[in-house]
């Protein structure tokens, strides 16, 4: 049995004996960020834009003094290469390093870096084509949070709301702000389409500026259909004639249901497949799938 080779700060190492400081910040404070990616055919789909993300969040919240992705793309395809994966899940998680004395150690300067690789586990065939029944979340998030926007490892508020939508049978929770306008679900974003015009939460509600979401809307504006970044409201939502959620995993999940409310005709939307044919042939441009 071949063991797991994780990339730990620039160093390819045996998962089980890799090691961090025992007062790393993301351990003691839960401070860094990380970036769920997908791999096809060996390549990961849109990873300038993740890394990109990741660096302007690192920057943004002062995790790191300064940034250079170049080291964390050539880690990603060594760790894509040492594990013998082609279609994985890839995740990478920087944090601000040792944090004793209340500052970073001056020889861990460059934080912690840790990217890891496993098989893809994709999401079941029959929610494309039935649809995914979301759950609304009794949380809030409100724009004056300094992390809102920023995919941060501070998660468990998500996944506390992720796992009482699973407890009542749905795949995903929806988040409101505090002004009750739709925010995104605990790990996607969310679209509607009223009429025929595609619409999103834009990203200043706050939301994150999911890299799956960018894909979507790229693909609308070349194919001419209408789209409209503009606030929205339960309202909006539960009067929809489709609905779906995008994330890097998922791609495009058409929602036919909020908790027991049907969403247009219960099925996936026109729009909605052609949106995910769409985001397959992208991915197929791209990674040469």
């Amino acid at each position: 049995m071949s063991v797991e080779q994780i990339w730990l700060n620039g160093v390819l190492t045996p998962a089980g004996e890799a090691r961090v400081s025992a007062f790393d910040a993301g351990l003691l404070h839960g401070v860094g960020l990380f970036e769920t990616m997908r791999a096809y055919n060996g390549r990961v789909f849109r990873l300038d834009d993740h890394l990109t993300r990741l660096a302007a969040s690192a920057e943004a919240l002062q995790i790191a003094k300064s940034v250079d992705v170049e080291p964390w793309r050539s880690g990603v395809g060594q760790v894509l290469e040492a594990n013998g994966l082609t279609e994985a899940r890839v995740r990478l998680l920087v944090t601000p390093g040792d944090v004793r004395g209340g500052e970073p150690q001056a020889d861990d300067a460059g934080g912690t870096v840790l990217i890891a690789a496993g098989p893809i586990s994709p999401y079941d065939d029959e929610l494309y084509t039935k649809g995914m029944t979301v759950l609304v979340s009794g949380f809030k998030q409100g724009r004056y949070d300094p992390t809102c926007g920023h995919k941060t490892t501070s998660y468990f508020s998500r996944l506390i709301a992720l796992r009482e939508a699973q407890a009542h049978g749905c795949g995903e929770a929806l988040w409101f702000t505090t002004e009750n306008l739709v925010a995104e679900g605990s790990i996607s974003n969310v679209f509607v389409v009223s009429d025929e015009v595609i619409k999103t939460p834009p990203v200043e509600t706050p939301i994150l500026p999911g890299i799956a979401r960018k894909v979507v809307l790229q693909i609308a504006r070349e194919q001419k259909l209408a789209v409209q970044e503009l606030p929205l409201t339960i309202k909006d939502l539960l009067a929809a004639d489709e609905c779906f959620l995008t994330n890097s995993v998922m791609e495009v999940m058409p929602v036919c249901r909020v908790e027991r409310h049907a969403i247009g005709q219960e099925k996936p939307g026109p729009i909605t497949q052609r949106l995910a044919e769409g985001y397959r042939q992208c991915v197929k441009d791209e990674c040469g799938v």
